[in-house]
């Protein structure tokens, strides 16, 4: 797939002294939680996103030329205390969620713009705690998974009734459905 790339961003890329980096954002109950693979706080598309360091964990970002609903896992190791009860605590599933890929300058500045690599929703977090240290997984899915679920409303009265109560348009859906109608000369 090909993509739109600044000038900057393209030239970067080909330079001998290339610095990725990523930027995750995932809304969470109370707010959106920004963080980005270098440490300390970084600012970029008129956010502040605090550093993760090498903690930042991505999964596979696949990319094909078919039409699939594909996933990723965003993963954040030594994790505090606070963090761990933030993710058990406001975590939903279906709230969005955002990697880019960037490149930053010697002089520290990211150079415009980074690339969209995933955009999602939030399914299933998974927090795996052992004596050395704490690990939050939060499994992001497609929209497109949307493709593969059954829609339940119908052409009838009765799911017209739940959507718009009163509204009759409906009402004799049920009594045409089997009926023959001749067009024209018969």
């Amino acid at each position: 797939m090909s993509r739109d790339l600044t000038l900057a961003f393209a030239t970067a890329l080909a330079d001998q002294s290339l610095r990725p980096v990523i930027f995750f954002e995932g809304e969470f109950a109370t707010g959106w939680v920004r963080i980005w693979s270098g440490l300390g706080e970084v600012s970029w598309n008129s956010q502040i996103w605090a550093g993760a360091g090498s903690l930042l964990g991505l999964g596979s970002l696949d990319e094909t030329g078919e039409v699939v609903a594909g996933g990723t896992a965003v993963s954040l190791s030594g994790v505090p205390l606070d963090l761990v009860q933030m993710a058990i605590d406001e975590a939903r599933q279906g709230l969005p969620g955002r990697i880019w890929l960037g490149l930053m300058a010697e002089d520290g500045s990211i150079i415009a713009d980074p690339v969209q690599a995933f955009s999602g929703r939030l399914d299933v977090p998974e927090i795996k705690d052992d004596a050395d240290t704490c690990t939050i997984t939060i499994s992001y899915e497609s929209r497109l998974i949307d493709l593969t679920v059954a829609r339940s409303w119908r052409y009838t009265l009765e799911s017209q009734q739940v959507l718009f109560s009163g509204d009759l348009g409906f009402e004799y859906v049920t009594a045409i459905q089997d009926r023959e109608i001749t067009w024209g000369r018969g």
